[in-house]
């Protein structure tokens, strides 16, 4: 054989050697970014998963300052009413505050809350004795407190 002969049968075998090697180099290639893209997707719903969580604990943590708030805003103003009923002394208009913040305690609930909130107005709105009232206030402490531990779950 003639030299150019053996350097066109060396250039060939080198050029589908190439061709072989490129080959399985491309298909590596693409293997490995399928599975690059594969575990990529899975961190991005890692990640969403994770926002997801965070974003309803922060709502949960918001629905029970508001309620917290609710509910302390009712006991201070069955308070005034009843040293009010008590005393006779104390600013006028503390009737209203009481209804509106019923009012609030029945928005936000739970029923429970909303009912124990109702019984201590009723028991202000007639009269009842000091102790009466008392013990209505502390089962709305009871169900408010209830409402208010994040273990136990609630209605939403």
């Amino acid at each position: 054989m003639s030299e150019w002969g053996i350097a066109l049968i060396a250039a060939g075998s080198a050029l589908a050697g190439s061709l072989v090697t490129g080959w399985f180099a491309r298909s590596a290639g693409m293997r490995q970014a399928e599975a690059a893209q594969h575990a990529g997707d899975r961190q991005a719903d890692a990640l969403l998963h994770t926002v997801r969580l965070t974003l309803q604990e922060q709502r949960a943590v918001r629905l029970l300052d508001l309620r917290r708030h609710t509910y302390v805003a009712f006991l201070q103003a069955a308070e005034a009413v009843a040293l009010t009923s008590r005393t006779g002394i104390g600013p006028g208009g503390d009737g209203a505050a009481l209804q509106r913040a019923l009012g609030a305690v029945a928005l936000e609930g739970p029923a429970e809350v909303a009912r124990a909130a109702g019984e201590v107005v009723d028991r202000l709105r007639r009269d009842d004795s000091p102790d009466d009232v008392e013990r209505a206030k502390l089962t709305f402490v009871s169900a408010a407190q209830a409402a208010l531990d994040p273990a136990v779950p609630g209605p939403e």
